[in-house]
């Protein structure tokens, strides 16, 4: 089982990065073109170009129309995709100044506890995603410049919320049991047993 969640978890995040590596693809040519379009309406342009300006303009150069709502629907589906593996490698940010002096055993509780409540709170992210993604499609919205159904935004978002609370789930599972054996069952590179 552990070998699944670690496999599925690294494919959220392979997916996830290959989503925000088209995002700042997208965006650097976006600001790229508006760059561009906004040099050659300028006089400066004109002067040193000519005609080719006007042909340079009518070619299209410009910002990518709607990539700020790429970016807006890929960000969120990238956020869940990244959560998987930050929480099945321990990943997330710690303070443990006040902990580290704490007995193994109670570590272990608090660890436990915070793996539960993540889960339950990506459980309810999840079911309100659910939630948004039928109400969305039901009233077949969609987004200003490129016309897509927002729905479609909601429901990539809900794949990686539901992959992110089946990893979380299966790591309150596991860090409980930890705590009810009182031995590591699953190392990680960051946590309480280190």
């Amino acid at each position: 089982m552990q070998r699944f969640m670690n496999n599925l978890a690294r494919g959220m995040a392979m997916l996830g990065g290959l989503v925000l590596t088209f995002l700042i693809v997208l965006t650097c040519l976006s600001v790229l073109g508006r760059t561009l379009n906004t040099i050659l309406h300028s006089n400066f342009a004109e002067t040193i170009l000519g005609g080719l300006t006007k042909t340079l303009l009518d070619t299209g150069v410009g910002p990518i129309s709607g990539d700020f709502e790429l970016v807006e629907a890929g960000i969120a589906f990238s956020i869940f995709a990244f959560i998987p593996w930050c929480q099945i490698t321990g990943g997330h940010a710690s303070v443990d100044i006040f902990t580290s002096a704490l007995p193994v055993r109670v570590n272990r509780f608090i660890l436990m506890i915070g793996e539960i409540l993540f889960a339950l709170t990506l459980i309810l992210i999840s079911w309100k995603l659910y939630d948004g993604t039928m109400s969305k499609m039901r009233y077949g919205e969609t987004t200003f410049l490129l016309q897509f159904p927002i729905w479609w935004a909601y429901a990539i978002s809900l794949v990686g919320s539901v992959v992110s609370a089946i990893v979380t789930v299966y790591m309150a599972v596991v860090r409980s049991a930890e705590f009810f054996r009182n031995e590591t069952i699953v190392q990680v590179s960051g946590g309480a047993d280190h």
